[in-house]
């Protein structure tokens, strides 16, 4: 080898090594792309394959529901396997190792492990809540015969705690997931599953609560009387409805009879008023420690309920262990369940027709002396019918679901354990004094003192607004009341007192209460300022608006609310049960943090 050819193949070789790395390079470049691209199909696939198994586990689980609720046992069963399959394989289609490694990715990972979440969910559900559902006996939470059988709510009660138990873990699993980063399908997917399993949580606590509660409030352990008080919502209360007509119900050992009856009227005023809060009493002065039609001008029904007690006690010299409140539109719901009944006087009492009869018709018709007759014959006739009906338990525990969801079923007990274990669930009518989700109540009392509740029609909107630096939120609430009440022709039990003037004018009290912690900013009645009644109630702040509306007239009051402290997103409207539903609507928006 010559000495001028070194340089030449040292060159060469310098080459042949550059070249050598390059194939390296690329070959390393064209596998790492292929196991990516692969890994992506791959995980694309799945995730369509996931997507079509959770879309039919959804729509199998509104079957399911819907099968439950009918009594359809057969039905539900084979839905449930079928509910059951789809879950099943939407969790195996998210969680192989080409999908935990997509999970690792830093842009596509969050959406990824949301979609696993929402699959694991779904299918923990479906193998470990809704079979325990269908094993429950759902007619040992209804008295039969006049009679609750407690042998068989204990033997109810074992499942229902599993029920619940999972459901929550599932719940508290689903919120650890966080919303940031998901693209907008998944992130809907996610916010309506947690909104299904949040009214799923609160239907299996409250199950879980009556299976434990019945048998001590229904006098395993001894006799116990209780309050039942019909609100009437043609006289507008904040709760609901003034407290009309009362019965005293006996409970002893699971069997339950009524008592006692008489009108509200009948304990009379009270020259010494009762001892009241000192929030209620600068909102309302001492008018719920005088009458017993004003004990409910607050919210809180705990405050109401034990206030009635005390009435009736010194009134009737007997003490009480609760009380208990419904309204005629309860009443339309459970004639829905067990059909038409006839109560004194001949009249027929129907889903259709209960409101009509007992809020208006029986005001144009009857004298007060009878109106008070009718209403304790009717209201004995219809719990006879309740208690002593062979009744399918599904459409009993339906149409109470829904009177305690629109709050018009509430229940206070003068035992403070017992009170405690009810908390702040919507039978218990508790105004919390903290959120979790930020929420607002619209609160209705009559001015008039007149029976026009009746003609109301209401609505309200409430839009979550900006974030503000201080980690408040602000909220626009818009409240629209509407009168059908005729110009002329109603009775004097309807026009009442007339204290708007024109006996045919509804004058209505408009309590808004802001946020716990928050704060009501500006109130406006048809775009104008207006005065306003301040206060506070249980850290909520109070604005109330004196309301008139003419026959056929409309008025909007306009509120704008700050929250607490918070990053949600979410809003919530806490409203007066009011002879006609009202129509609602709340816009909600991104949190603080996204």
């Amino acid at each position: 080898m010559s000495e001028s050819e070194s340089p030449r193949r040292r060159r060469s070789r310098s080459r042949r090594r550059r070249r050598a790395r390059l194939r390296r390079i690329l070959l390393t470049t064209l596998v790492v792309a292929s196991l990516v691209l692969g890994l992506t199909g791959w995980v694309g696939f799945r995730g369509w394959q996931a997507r079509a198994h959770l879309v039919n586990a959804a729509g199998l689980a509104g079957e399911l529901s819907a099968h439950l609720v009918g009594g359809d046992t057969a039905r539900a069963q084979r839905t449930l396997a079928a509910l059951q399959e789809q879950a099943g394989a939407a969790r195996r289609a998210t969680g192989d190792p080409g999908w935990w490694l997509g999970r690792q990715a830093p842009v596509a990972g969050a959406n990824l492990t949301a979609v696993r979440q929402i699959a694991i969910a779904i299918d923990d559900l479906a193998r470990q809540a809704f079979p325990a559902l269908l094993r429950v006996d759902l007619g040992g939470l209804i008295p039969q015969e006049g009679r609750l059988d407690l042998n068989g709510l204990r033997a109810v009660t074992d499942d229902l705690v599993a029920v619940h138990a999972t459901v929550q873990r599932t719940r508290a699993e689903l919120a650890e997931v966080s919303g940031d980063r998901l693209v907008g399908q998944v992130r809907r997917a996610l916010t309506e599953l947690r909104g299904e399993i949040d009214q799923l949580a609160a239907m299996t606590s409250a199950a879980d609560r009556a299976s434990r509660l019945l048998p001590p409030l229904l006098g395993v352990d001894g006799p116990r009387r209780y309050l039942l008080v019909s609100q009437n919502p043609a006289e507008l209360r904040a709760t609901g409805g003034m407290f009309g007509a009362y019965a005293v119900i006996e409970a002893n050992n699971g069997r339950v009879k009524m008592g006692a009856q008489g009108s509200g009227s009948s304990i009379g005023r009270f020259a010494e008023p009762l001892k009241i809060p000192a929030e209620v009493r600068a909102l309302w002065g001492e008018l719920p420690g005088i009458y017993p039609a004003d004990v409910n001008l607050s919210p809180h029904f705990p405050t109401a309920a034990a206030l009635y007690r005390e009435m009736y006690r010194r009134h009737s010299g007997e003490t009480v262990d609760g009380v208990l409140a419904v309204d005629p539109v309860v009443l339309s719901y459970l004639l829905k369940a067990t059909g038409p009944v006839r109560v004194p006087g001949g009249v027929a009492l129907s889903a259709e027709n209960a409101v009509k009869t007992l809020l208006s018709d029986t005001y144009q018709r009857m004298s007060p002396r009878e109106q008070d007759g009718f209403f304790a014959g009717a209201a004995a006739t219809v719990f006879d019918t309740l208690f002593a009906r062979n009744v399918h338990p599904n459409g009993l525990l339906s149409a109470f679901n829904r009177s305690i969801q629109e709050r018009r079923i509430l229940f206070w007990s003068a035992r403070p354990e017992e009170q405690r274990t009810f908390g702040d669930s919507r039978v218990a009518g508790t105004l919390p004094e903290q959120d979790t989700v930020p929420t607002v109540g619209v609160f209705l009392n009559d001015g008039s003192g007149a029976k026009l509740g009746y003609y109301l029609r209401q609505t309200a909107d409430l839009t979550v607004g900006d974030c503000h630096a201080d980690g408040r939120r602000e909220l626009n609430l818009r409240v629209t009341l509407r009168s059908t009440a005729p110009a002329s022709g109603l009775s004097e039990s309807v026009l009442g007192l007339g204290r708007a003037g024109d006996p045919y004018t509804v004058r209505t009290l408009v309590s808004v209460y802001g946020p716990a912690g928050g704060a009501v900013l500006d109130t406006r009645v048809d775009g104008a300022e207006t005065s306003v009644g301040n206060g506070t109630e249980r850290r909520r702040q109070v604005a109330t608006v004196n309301v008139e509306i003419g026959p056929g007239g409309t008025r909007t009051l306009e509120v704008s609310l700050l929250t607490g402290k918070t990053d949600s997103g979410a809003a919530e409207l806490w409203l007066t049960p009011t002879a006609t539903p009202w129509t609602t609507h709340v816009v909600t928006a991104p949190s603080c943090s996204q």
